[in-house]
């Protein structure tokens, strides 16, 4: 496994960069981040629609969300890769289908923090707000929301962790990322498919493991420090 390690890592990690396209874990690190990055402000507005108090708009969002959580991440991969260069007539990469993908069902799941956050919050904190003179808009934002967003951190980073194992899908349409390079190097060290598979198995788990405490941690401070952070927003707005 040494031998293998020293041969392929800058190929693991990088791909054929900079003599060609990156790839490798940079290239799945940077798709996850980008995903995750891009999807978070849908993720946010699709997550006040879902506690809107208007049903015109609380009720579509709702049925978007259930049926894109009901679906296969690869299935809106091929949708992304076949139905729309169809519907608009232009082609995309694989990397730009591969994120569009990723956009797209992120930012369903965050919508579902978002509004886990927004309703975990005591409902004394809209009231507060609304009996200071804010209206329903102002008090979601300077006050509702600046509080579930920092809550809903250790999710965030978790939804992270899904979003980099979830890239590994790119495989079915091309995209070099890091397990279709360690199936690259499969191909040129037939006989050791134990020990490539067992590298990348092993790279996910550093990654993901490492991630997955830090969201613990993040929990954990969070739990300490929300009440006196709530003390201490109430007391801004009344001043």
């Amino acid at each position: 496994m040494i031998e293998l390690i020293d041969t392929y890592w800058l190929y693991f990690l990088v791909g054929q960069y900079p003599n060609g396209p990156l790839g490798g874990l940079a290239l799945t690190v940077i798709l996850a981040a980008l995903g995750l990055v891009l999807a978070l402000p849908l993720g946010i507005v699709l997550g006040l629609a879902r506690v809107s108090p208007y049903r015109w708009l609380r009720w579509p969002v709702t049925a978007l969300v259930f049926v894109v959580r009901g679906i296969p991440l690869l299935m809106v991969i091929f949708w992304a890769y076949f139905f729309l260069p169809s519907v608009t007539g232009v082609k995309t990469d694989q990397f730009t289908t591969m994120l569009i993908a990723l956009v797209v069902f992120d930012a369903v799941y965050l919508a579902e923090i978002v509004r886990a956050g927004i309703q975990s919050l005591p409902k004394g904190q809209m009231e507060c707000a609304r009996a200071l003179g804010l209206g329903y808009g102002r008090a979601m934002r300077l006050v509702v929301l600046p509080q579930a967003l920092r809550s809903m951190l250790p999710s965030l980073v978790n939804q992270f962790v899904s979003t980099i194992k979830e890239t590994s899908l790119g495989y079915i349409i091309g995209l070099a990322e890091v397990s279709f390079i360690a199936t690259q190097i499969n191909t040129q060290v037939f006989t050791r498919p134990a020990e490539v598979y067992g590298i990348l198995g092993l790279t996910y788990f550093i990654l993901c493991f490492g991630l997955s405490r830090f969201a613990y941690w993040l929990e954990r401070r969070q739990t300490r420090r929300t009440p006196a952070l709530a003390a201490k927003k109430t007391r801004k707005i009344s001043a």
